[in-house]
């Protein structure tokens, strides 16, 4: 007689997924919050259970065996539709309760969190907003796996699962030096990217990205990144000291170029470089409708910031 299947535990299960996305038990240990032993008898466990070797161990790396790549792809929709499961249930008790998981990136979040805290605290109190500040790349990851439920980033994304709900469009501003010739000048026309030595964020910044678009549209063929930064604030001092000049988003300005008596701000001539930023959620996701009612109360909340509202 056949005994009943043993099944695995959604704790194997989540532990086998973070050691196929890290290939690295360490990381996978820290990422999920386990212990680097617990992670491993978990998910040697599950190849018990399973009756397959999920992965080849080896002194210096772990590697995913055949069986362990095909698992992995399961794995991480089982854990996504788990994820879903809660969703639907803390949807379903209240609205505006319980966690949201709220990921911003780096180029957004000092100038706009401000702005989403204060509503929060004084609209939704019942809600526990917990933040999750990272680039782009790692946010829709977030997404994807059930990590982070809702988004505040700069779109458009072109991820056909992921569903963009604007909040506004703003211009972009050219920070300079005080000496600089352009420094502080209104009708700048884009053309003079094509000359400037314009200071970038780090690779895996999608204001990077956005600048080099905006370049390459003025012309400009490449933009050589002899000096980048993490982060704004150091690309602003690298400007106070006369390193280049850069492209701001206007929501950045104030708080950016008032460390400094060193930096001019100048305006472009219309059209100016504009990027959009959105709230960003799982298409279909079950709290959808409070999305789109916490979309349109910021998109109030942000009147007065430097921006244009995008009314849906």
């Amino acid at each position: 007689m056949t005994g009943k299947k043993r099944q695995p535990s959604l704790a194997q299960l989540r532990a086998f997924a973070a050691v196929a996305e890290h290939l690295h038990f360490r990381d996978a240990a820290a990422a999920i919050g386990m212990s680097q032993p617990a992670l491993s008898g978990a998910v040697s466990a599950l190849e018990e259970t399973l009756g397959v070797t999920l992965l080849e161990r080896t002194t210096r790396k772990v590697l995913l065996s055949p069986a362990g790549e095909r698992l992995a792809v399961r794995t991480k929709a089982v854990l996504a539709e788990v994820g879903a499961l809660l969703e639907e249930a803390e949807a379903v008790r209240a609205p505006f309760t319980g966690v949201l998981r709220l990921g911003v990136i780096p180029t957004v979040a000092p100038y706009l969190l401000p702005t989403v805290l204060r509503l929060v605290h004084d609209r939704y109190p019942d809600l526990d907003l917990q933040v999750h500040e990272e680039q782009t790349g790692s946010l829709l990851d977030g997404l994807a796996t059930g990590r982070l439920d809702l988004l505040l980033l700069a779109v458009p994304l072109g991820v056909p699962t992921v569903t963009e709900l604007p909040l506004f469009d703003e211009d972009f501003v050219l920070v300079t030096p005080l000496d600089h010739r352009l420094g502080g000048r209104e009708g700048i026309p884009r053309t003079v990217l094509r000359e400037l030595r314009l200071l970038l964020l780090d690779e895996g910044h999608c204001l990077r990205d956005q600048a080099l678009d905006i370049c390459r549209e003025a012309g400009r063929a490449d933009v050589p990144a002899t000096t980048t930064a993490a982060g704004l604030s150091t690309l602003v001092q690298l400007v106070a000291g006369g390193l280049g000049v850069t492209l701001l988003p206007r929501t950045a300005v104030r708080v950016e170029t008032s460390r400094s008596n060193q930096l001019l701000t100048g305006s472009f001539a219309d059209p100016a470089p504009t990027r959009r930023v959105a709230l960003a959620m799982r298409t279909g996701a079950a709290r959808s409708a409070e999305y789109e009612e916490l979309a349109a109360a910021l998109r109030e909340a942000m009147e007065g910031l430097p921006v244009r509202i995008v009314h849906d």
